[in-house]
């Protein structure tokens, strides 16, 4: 009896964990649409066509919901700018692909409604902190932490000045991008990922050491 019942529970897992991950894509779409704040049990269960009966038994509360989104936007943004870039050479060509797959990451809109987490910084960096503003804080801190490794890392294969303070490097790439994004977003102006691309290679070049 046990053996068959064990499959059986595997499947229910396996099922359960689908249609999880399927709530969560649509999620992450809605909130980049509506804000964070405007995800609901009910307006997502309508986006995604399921009940909410159906929702509550993956989620029991908004705030859960929310804070589940931003770790399944986490791992989408791993998957396509962090991952990716991992596969170039240590140092400066790996922080130049790191720049060059966040870029190509806004311009293809990943996210329905731009950025997740450019929109979710905009809309809760004036909140009062509480579980979900501390985790898309937590999130901007280990990016910004990342790229400014990256320049340390540059720096320390030789490839960079050694000089320069990585943080500040690392805020002007930021800058960049961002305001890229912006115009984007605006505008639908897509030469400006192209103006950043140009900006962020020249503030690279102008540090490199030959």
């Amino acid at each position: 009896m046990s053996q068959l019942t064990e499959p059986r529970e595997r499947r229910r897992r396996s099922d359960g964990e689908r249609s999880r991950q399927a709530i969560l894509r649509g999620a992450t779409e809605l909130a980049t649409l509506q804000g964070l704040e405007g995800l609901s049990i009910g307006g997502l269960a309508a986006h995604i066509g399921m009940s909410k009966s159906g929702l509550y038994a993956h989620f029991g509360s908004k705030e859960e919901l929310q804070l589940a989104t931003i770790e399944a936007a986490s791992e989408i943004y791993i998957r396509e700018v962090i991952a990716p870039a991992r596969d170039a050479e240590r140092g400066l060509p790996r922080l130049v692909a790191l720049m060059d797959h966040w870029l190509d990451y806004l311009r293809r809109e990943v996210f329905k409604g731009g950025c997740f987490f450019d929109a979710a910084r905009s809309e809760y960096d004036s909140r009062k902190p509480g579980p979900v503003r501390d985790a898309i804080a937590a999130d901007f801190r280990s990016w910004k932490e990342l790229v400014a490794n990256r320049v340390r890392a540059a720096q320390a294969a030789g490839h960079l000045d050694p000089e320069a303070d990585p943080e500040q490097v690392a805020f002007e790439l930021d800058a960049l991008g961002g305001a890229a994004n912006v115009r984007f977003q605006l505008d639908r102006d897509e030469i400006a990922f192209e103006r950043a691309r140009r900006a962020i290679h020249a503030r690279l070049d102008a540090l490199t050491v030959h």
